[in-house]
């Protein structure tokens, strides 16, 4: 013993020497974890072993207290103990009808009444047999409303299917399966004006006016054959007349039925007539009709619209967005309907070509043509010379290339449903005109 207590000071005296050798690094980290191990085991909590228990107890005797007892209505096991108050049997049982399962839901793509009920629970034979007694809940459409209540045992109790604002269908469980009813509500039309004045786009115009977006993209339909809302001018006046829909005292939905627009010092009109399309002042159609052909005469289609033609010259699939008529060069090319030039120029491998928007829905494109008699923002009219046919571009000889776009989306333009001239007639005419008789002074400035 005597050895190791004289050797320990030796001991102490290497490991400093060693200590102080090591890198200042490696002496901060060693002299953090010095701290830290010494921290621990001052903040140690003291356990004692039972021999000094029994000593501490034996020093310190404990004063004599009475037992204190438990209060009678706390002396029963856990499981008899109420914890939300003394409630009888009935009481329980309503409080939990009253918290009975109601679910609501929307209807999102995909969803079919099965999916919807079996993921909270309800047996799918349960599902099926209410929808082979009332085969019209398979035909669920996107954003209607789902709710339903259910029995305690998990039975479906009650299915509420909200169609419409106007419709709304329940089912509810009897001895034979799931009677319906259906509640409908309808409100009120009415014509209601609204005008103003345009102080940047027409459609902030609009909003600030009172337009819906739906009242909003009516008029531009309405009017787009007439004028380019894109070109209308600060202080432009409109005038807008709707048929809406008032239900619980709130609007639910409009209808266009007249607008009148000035710039330029000119009013253009559209009203809507009982076919649900719009006329001028003077019953004939607004959408101008198009010509199924470019030219004066038909002539031979040498390559069909093909999404996955075969390039005669590259040798590869892709897409043929139009028609190849076998147009000897020089001829007329003619505009198929109304519009406004979008593009003319060189474009590389379609040679010299044309675009023309027709309103916000119609573009058509003319290429490999020899020579442009027209220019980019140049108004046109149905039959007009735009330019004279050629070879220009990649091609394998003189020919016309055709194209029409619906929606930004290339048709074949032999078989695509094309806008036409339409003109009310007899009868429908004299009605219509009595109709912009009375609403005519309802589209008034303010």
């Amino acid at each position: 013993m005597r050895i190791i207590i004289n050797a320990a000071p030796q001991i102490v005296r290497s490991i400093a020497l060693g200590f102080n050798h090591l890198p200042r690094s490696h002496r901060v980290m060693l002299g953090s974890l010095t701290i830290v191990t010494l921290a621990s085991i001052a903040w140690q909590p003291y356990i004692y072993s039972p021999m000094l228990l029994q000593s501490i107890s034996g020093i310190f005797p404990l004063e004599h207290h009475p037992t204190r007892q438990l209060a009678p209505q706390n002396n029963g096991t856990l499981d008899q103990i109420t914890l939300d108050g003394d409630i009888t049997k009935n009481e329980r049982n309503e409080k939990i009808k009253r918290k009975a399962d109601v679910h609501r839901y929307i209807v999102l793509n995909g969803d079919t009444l099965s999916n919807i009920l079996t993921q909270y629970g309800i047996d799918i034979s349960e599902v099926t047999a209410l929808a082979q007694q009332h085969p019209a809940l398979r035909d669920l459409k996107i954003g209607q409303t789902l709710s339903w209540t259910m029995t305690a045992e998990g039975d479906l109790q009650r299915l509420i299917w909200k169609i419409s604002r106007h419709e709304t269908h329940t089912y509810d469980r009897v001895d034979n399966g799931f009677k319906k009813s259906v509640a409908t509500m309808s409100g009120q039309w009415r014509n209601i004006a609204l005008s103003g004045k345009l102080n940047g786009s027409f459609v902030a115009s609009a909003r600030t006016a009172g337009l819906t977006g739906t009242d909003i993209n009516a008029v531009i339909q309405a009017l787009q054959w007439q004028l380019d809302f894109h070109k209308l001018k600060k202080g432009d006046l409109f005038s807008v007349l709707t048929s809406q829909e008032i239900l619980n005292g709130k609007s639910v939905q409009s209808q266009l039925i007249g607008v009148r627009l000035r710039t330029g010092g000119k009013d253009y009109y559209a009203f809507r007539a009982n076919d649900g399309k719009f006329y001028n002042r003077e019953a004939a159609g607004l959408v101008r009709g198009f010509m199924r052909f470019p030219t004066i005469k038909q002539f031979r289609v040498t390559s069909n619209f093909n999404p996955r033609r075969l390039n005669p010259v590259t040798g590869r699939i892709a897409p043929h967005r139009g028609v190849d008529f076998a147009v000897p060069v020089g001829t007329p090319v003619l505009a198929v309907g109304d519009g406004e030039v979008m593009v003319s120029k060189n474009g590389g491998i379609t040679g010299n070509y044309v675009a023309i928007c027709h309103g916000r829905q119609y573009m058509t494109r003319y290429m490999h043509l020899k020579k442009l008699l027209v220019k980019s923002g140049q108004k046109v009219k149905r039959g007009d010379w735009i330019a004279l046919s050629g070879n220009s571009g990649r091609s394998t000889g003189p020919h016309l290339h055709f194209e029409v776009w619906i929606n930004q989306q290339a048709v074949n333009p032999l078989t695509a449903k094309l806008p036409s001239i339409e003109v009310l007639t007899g009868r429908e005419r004299v009605e219509y005109l009595a109709q912009v008789h009375q609403m005519l002074p309802q589209l008034r400035f303010n």
